[in-house]
């Protein structure tokens, strides 16, 4: 009963939640849902964790299990959040770092033995223990931090090892930072029993949620979880699944992400012997293990070493034209990955140093016209036809935004309010974080709750307020007046989610208008942008033939004019559980983000067809499914810098040109596929 009831609780949950996911984003493409093994245990390990409270969600919405994820057990005393979190049978895990208190005085490095730790007014002895951990705090010492060997008094210790830094310590005092050595033998006992059951764990290996381009290192619990597991249950076969979360401004409301989940990985009986001997054994078993798990994150993650280095790959991959097709989104994710891995191969090659200076340039001139590279072909149009277009994209910018006003002006509270907190918390997360860039992160989760309290609050004070009027100046009786209340409010709702759909229209004509005033007001300079741009295609596309049979081995250079682009659904696949699942409902079809309304098409509203062989509404410089290929291939190790300088936030991680649409195609304002 317990069990029926506790999976109950969890499909109405996730039911609940994935109606805000499907709310807050634009679209949500799951990519290799197939690869997910319909039953036994499994493991999801999930990076980079960009998103805090909503990347679960995204895995629980789109795997098709019922799966419990770990989540730190500082969360689940916050409101709203630890309620979800139980109803989602989550397990909660003590995380030594949220438990770190500052040290009294300063502490330097001794001058005779590197690993003995001297104090000045310090109280090692009441804050420090062995097996504690002991954290240097200021400038060049982010990541400098060693385990507690003994404690001999109040100003001297031993530490386990050298403090890992790139600068020297000697004759420094530092102020730091002490954490306790938890035992996590309670967690690991709840995992153990759940995999042994046949559930699925969600985890985030990096240990917890953070706004970089770059993975952080990867922590060994999870390997310890699943060979303990094995070792306990013998004949247990626990499959770990790396997903892949690419986020399209993952802050920011009505985005777009990609989740791609990748091949199951099966644990070596080697691996499991191993870690039943201990000790060293033990170490290089989950060392083993762990060091696969990042290969296979590497594989469905976008890894740049810097924000720099990520928006040079999204420029190059744009200009990239071997063929006329036009791809979804999560082919664009994956072309993103193999030019990084390209570049990371060839980048001193001087080649590629030159175009890599010349592409940096024409973004240059984007800036300075103020439009974007999907927008380049848009201004040869020119003369008075463009003129009479975009008075007439002007006038129905203003109709849609009329009609989006009574819904704008209706959630202004909620918006100005959401806003205000979801701020404060980032900032509040920045302070408490070594690894945080500008704590975006957390934006989208505080946006999403602060709408789940104050949405239908908002709804309710407003229908309170109608029943109150009509109260008061008529004869209604009080039936009446609730049903009018209640139908006020699913009323509001709905004009909600009009406002919603026209706004996100008017904002795409608003975007379409700027090469159009570009090629009137300097049609000389247009044009200098359309030919930089059309060298620039074919010198990357040059250099992608002759570099990439080098790094693939596989590389056909015409698969892109081969292959069938079949669009992919945006809904999750069903569950493999024969029960009834209320994750697996679905939304009715006037909600579909896809639906296509013809009547909306830049044809009947401009009387203007295109030219589906030569217009930009077809590029084919976005991305392929598997345009490269893997196999017999060698993937280079990707840098992972820690350094705030070396990064930027990952809520911005994939491209900002795919929001701007230049036209207002229905179906290419909700199936983003262009640049």
């Amino acid at each position: 009963m317990f069990t029926e009831l506790s999976h109950l609780s969890y499909d109405l949950t996730v039911c609940l939640l994935s109606f805000l996911v499907y709310i807050f984003f634009r679209e949500v493409r799951p990519r290799g849902s197939h690869r997910i093994p319909k039953e036994g245990p499994v493991i999801f390990v999930v990076a980079p964790h960009a998103n805090q409270f909503v990347d679960p969600l995204l895995v629980m919405k789109e795997c098709g299990r019922r799966t419990s994820m770990l989540i730190a057990e500082k969360s689940m005393h916050q409101r709203g959040v630890g309620t979800f979190a139980r109803m989602l049978n989550a397990i909660p895990v003590i995380r030594p770092q949220d438990m770190a208190t500052r040290g009294k005085g300063t502490i330097s490095v001794s001058d005779s033995e590197e690993t003995h730790i001297l104090g000045t007014g310090t109280e090692f002895t009441k804050q420090l223990f062995p097996k504690d951990t002991l954290v240097l705090v200021g400038p060049h010492t982010e990541g400098c931090k060693a385990e507690v060997l003994q404690v001999i008094s109040d100003t001297e210790l031993v530490i386990k090892h050298l403090f890992r830094s790139t600068v020297s310590l000697e004759n420094e005092q530092f102020k730091y930072k002490c954490i306790p050595h938890v035992e996590q033998s309670s967690v690991f006992k709840s995992v153990h029993e759940e995999l042994n059951r046949g559930g699925c764990i969600t985890i985030f290996p990096e240990g917890g949620s953070h706004d970089r381009v770059e993975m952080l290192p990867l922590k060994a619990g999870v390997t310890m979880m699943a060979l303990g597991a094995m070792a306990q249950y013998p004949g247990l076969d626990v499959k770990i699944v790396p997903v892949g979360l690419n986020y399209f401004h993952a802050h920011r409301f009505r985005s777009r992400a990609v989740i791609e989940f990748g091949e199951p990985l099966t644990i070596s009986e080697r691996y499991v012997d191993m870690f039943k001997h201990g000790g060293e054994e033990k170490r290089l078993a989950c060392g083993s293990l762990l060091g696969k798990i990042y290969d296979s994150l590497k594989s469905v993650t976008l890894n740049a070493e810097s924000y720099e280095t990520l928006m040079l790959i999204q420029a190059a991959r744009r200009l990239y034209k071997p063929a006329n097709r036009k791809l979804h989104i999560s082919q664009v994710v994956d072309l993103n990955r193999r030019f990084l891995i390209g570049y990371n191969m060839f980048k001193d090659e001087p080649k590629v140093k030159e175009l890599e200076q010349r592409v940096l340039a024409y973004n240059q001139l984007l800036k300075y016209h103020g439009i974007r590279d999907h927008q380049v072909q848009k201004t040869k149009l020119g003369g008075r036809h463009t003129v009479y277009l975009i008075f007439k994209r002007f006038i129905i910018m203003l109709l849609l935004a009329l009609l989006d006003f009574p819904g704008a002006i209706l959630n202004l509270p909620v918006i100005v309010i959401a806003r205000i907190i979801s701020q404060k918390k980032a900032d509040a997360a920045l302070k408490g974080s070594s690894v945080k860039i500008a704590g975006r992160d957390v934006l989208a989760t505080w946006k999403l709750l602060v709408g789940l309290v104050l949405v239908p609050s908002l709804y309710s004070f407003y229908s309170f307020v109608v029943f109150l009027v009509l109260f008061k100046t008529t004869n209604y009786d009080i039936v009446t007046l609730i049903r009018i209340a209640i139908a006020t409010w699913f009323s509001i709702a709905a004009v909600t989610l009009a406002s919603l759909q026209f706004g996100e229209i008017g904002l795409d004509i608003a975007k379409s208008l700027k090469p159009m005033i570009v090629s009137v007001l300097d049609p000389s300079g247009a044009e200098t942008l359309r030919k930089n741009r059309e060298v620039l295609s074919v010198n990357i596309t040059n250099l992608i033939n002759e570099y990439g049979p080098k790094a693939f081995p596989d590389f056909d250079a015409d698969y892109i004019s081969k292959m069938k682009v079949a669009p992919t659904p945006v809904t999750s696949r069903s569950s493999s559980s024969s029960s009834f699942n209320l994750t697996n409902v679905k939304i009715p079809t006037i909600f579909h983000q896809n639906k296509v309304l013809d009547t909306l098409h830049d044809q009947h509203l401009f009387n203007w067809s295109y030219n589906r062989a030569n217009s930009d509404e077809n590029p084919g410089f976005l991305g392929i499914g598997h345009y490269f290929t893997r196999s017999g291939a060698t993937t280079p190790t990707l840098q992972n810098g820690s350094s705030r300088s070396s990064s930027f936030s990952a809520a911005t991680n994939i491209d900002e040109d795919l929001l701007a649409i230049p036209s207002i195609r229905i179906e290419d304002v909700y199936h983003i596929t262009k640049d």
